[in-house]
């Protein structure tokens, strides 16, 4: 049987990346031959994948209430992978579709590209969160939830860590202790800085005012990776990267609306939603439920308390003002 030039081709291509990397391509070739086709429920690990719900309950909502935050810390992962190749400064990809490699200079089309990916999946999110609005009984949600104290969703690392990548760290400072930050950010700064992150506030017990058991479990366990990781986005986070750009691309509309959509998308409407959640699950005319941390979310969720923005450059005072109030408004109203 004659080969076709395409096949061949091929082959001389292989010949020359195993030659380069000093390995025998025919040994490789050999283990083509004996390895069994891929499937797709080994690739995906499906099998591993649903046995990775255990409940604390025999509440079945509870199940409901596991796998929509695996979902979630799978969209957190993606997001964070468009944030690194944005870091990292672009892969550069040939017309035949093969990699060259990186490029030291940002292009501002694979800027736009890689943030209205991670948009899609926070909209995505955002969207689907009606899951936790309005799929599971309030009954079971609030019986099941007693067994899962003092695990919090406040405790997730990777939404810490989106927040890292997508913005200078004084932007995620308190808003009390912004001004205490105001010069050139330094890895020391970013030591300091890290006591006052505005999340802290938020997991404090609502009547002593003491640091709940779950901010002490995640700084234990967290605190010194997120430190590090800010000290390695200290020059390469989305904001500084905008920064980087020359004036005629910090000017792209198109880019300036992403920068803009990202931030509405992570400050505004995913913490709302979660907002929504707690209003419909939490409050009822009497007292408010505390969540399972103990966190006070009545002010740690809205928007309009926190003055989080990414991007304070891409929006007017009046904007800023008025961060995230109308949405809050009208889950009060609906209420």
């Amino acid at each position: 049987m004659k080969l076709d030039k395409g096949i061949t081709d091929r082959i001389e291509k292989l010949q020359d990346k195993y030659a380069t990397m000093g390995q025998d391509m025919e040994s490789y070739l050999d283990g083509l031959l004996y390895s069994d086709p891929l499937n797709y429920w080994d690739y995906i690990h499906t099998d591993t994948l649903l046995s990775l719900q255990t409940p604390r309950t025999d509440f079945p909502d509870e199940q409901i209430f596991i796998m929509y935050h695996q979902i979630t810390e799978l969209y957190f992962r993606l997001s964070l992978l468009e944030m690194e190749q944005i870091g990292d400064n672009g892969k550069i990809v040939l017309d035949n579709g093969e990699f060259k490699g990186w490029n030291e200079k940002l292009d501002v089309k694979f800027f736009i590209a890689r943030l209205n990916r991670i948009n899609k999946y926070f909209e995505s999110l955002t969207q689907s969160f009606e899951i936790m609005v309005q799929g599971m009984e309030k009954r079971q949600f609030l019986r099941f939830r007693m067994a899962l104290l003092p695990a919090s969703g406040f405790q997730s690392a990777q939404y810490r860590m989106l927040e890292i990548c997508a913005t200078s760290f004084n932007n995620i400072v308190d808003k009390n202790h912004r001004d205490k930050f105001s010069g050139a950010i330094t890895d020391s700064s970013i030591e300091e800085m890290f006591n006052y992150s505005y999340w802290k506030q938020g997991a404090v017990e609502t009547k002593t005012g003491q640091k709940t058991l779950t901010l002490k479990q995640f700084e234990k366990k967290y605190s010194k990776q997120l430190v590090a990781l800010a000290k390695k986005y200290r020059t390469k986070n989305l904001s500084v990267k905008f920064r980087q750009l020359s004036d005629k691309d910090q000017n792209n509309e198109e880019l300036k609306n992403q920068l803009r959509q990202l931030d509405i998308n992570i400050n505004i409407n995913w913490p709302l939603a979660h907002y929504k959640s707690a209003v419909r699950y939490l409050q009822n005319t009497e007292d408010d439920v505390p969540a399972t941390g103990g966190t006070n979310w009545q002010k740690y969720l809205p928007p309009r308390f926190q003055q989080r923005i990414f991007y304070p450059e891409l929006w007017s005072e009046k904007e800023i003002e008025n961060w995230g109030k109308a949405w809050v408004d009208s889950v009060i109203e609906k209420k």
